[in-house]
């Protein structure tokens, strides 16, 4: 199972690291990871650990308008 955030579902993508001299830049491979965060959050009226991103954590702490 991939590690992904509970609220967004945003996962690992791929891409490639950047090359800065040379003629022929060979283009290495690199996965880019989500900032993913044990945090505790009600659901249902129970508290429960999980993984989220900390763009989602500050959504959650954002008062509501």
């Amino acid at each position: 199972m991939a590690r992904s955030c509970a609220v967004c579902g945003k996962v690992s993508i791929d891409g490639f690291n950047p090359q800065s001299s040379g003629m022929n830049r060979v283009r290495a491979h690199r996965r880019y990871h989500p900032n993913l965060q044990v945090t505790t959050i009600q659901v249902a009226g129970k508290a429960v650990k999980t993984l989220i991103c900390t763009r989602c954590q500050r959504t959650l702490v954002k008062p509501a308008r």
